[in-house]
């Protein structure tokens, strides 16, 4: 992977106005954003490019104007844990911009992005003085415990298929063409899957397979249609669910 170091650009020479886009800052005047965007260093990221990375001693605050980025963790053997992904009008890195300590989780862009770095004093100063942008930064912090409450619960009572079935669950839409049918477009990776399930891409591979052998789900291309949801989320369900040999109708 390669960083976006060397790819920035002071002050708002080509994005001004561009943290108007930002919902945290939905609540200020044109004139306050124009004074936050003087206050950024802009930056571009590739497909692939490591924005930040866990341990790294910076302070910054990240707005992403444009593009997508996963928020993750790699365990000792070196198998990605997904925490989050963010997109256009989200924010990252606000908890060392807060507390001063090192960043806690790896970034990495997803799209090509343009992001805003805010630096630490001009981040607190705005959450000071700003009553909304204080509740809306309390609001995610919020979400992120309640989140990690639910991950850690899950990782002590769920097993790794269980843990699959509900991150399938979690990604289902419903199908455009077909009423009361389910689809999940586009399809992420197994090594992605397993990420957000902590398991392994080879766990996620198994329960794939035998969801479509069992005709509860049916692969096309890039697409994944559920066809039985009320099994799938009765296998979720089961306390330590495994693998059924036959899925029942």
């Amino acid at each position: 992977m390669t960083t976006t170091e060397g790819t920035s650009r002071t002050g708002s020479e080509d994005a001004a106005g561009s943290l108007a886009r930002i919902t945290l800052f939905k609540t200020l005047s044109a004139e306050q954003v124009q004074r936050l965007d003087q206050a950024c260093v802009w930056k571009t990221a590739n497909p692939g490019d490591q924005i930040l990375s866990r341990d790294q001693q910076s302070s910054d605050v990240f707005f992403i104007v444009k593009g997508r980025v996963r928020i993750v963790n790699y365990s000792s053997s070196g198998r990605e844990v997904a925490y989050a992904s963010a997109e256009a009008g989200q924010f990252f890195g606000e908890l060392s911009a807060i507390d001063g300590n090192p960043r806690t989780a790896n970034v990495v862009a997803l799209d090509e992005c343009k992001l805003a770095l805010m630096p630490a004093p001009v981040f607190r100063d705005i959450v000071k003085t700003h009553s909304e942008v204080a509740i809306t930064v309390m609001e995610k912090l919020a979400a992120i415990i309640r989140a990690s409450d639910d991950r850690i619960m899950d990782l002590a009572t769920l097993s790794a298929y269980q843990r699959v079935y509900l991150e399938l669950l979690k990604l289902r839409k419903p199908d455009p063409v077909r009423p009361s049918s389910w689809l999940i477009y586009p399809l992420p990776t197994q090594a992605q899957i397993a990420a957000s399930a902590s398991t392994t891409r080879e766990t996620v591979a198994r329960v794939l397979s035998q969801l479509q052998s069992e005709g509860v789900t049916e692969r096309k291309s890039k697409t994944l249609y559920i066809r039985k949801l009320e099994t799938l989320e009765r296998l979720a369900e089961r306390t330590g669910a495994q693998l059924p040999e036959k899925v029942q109708k």
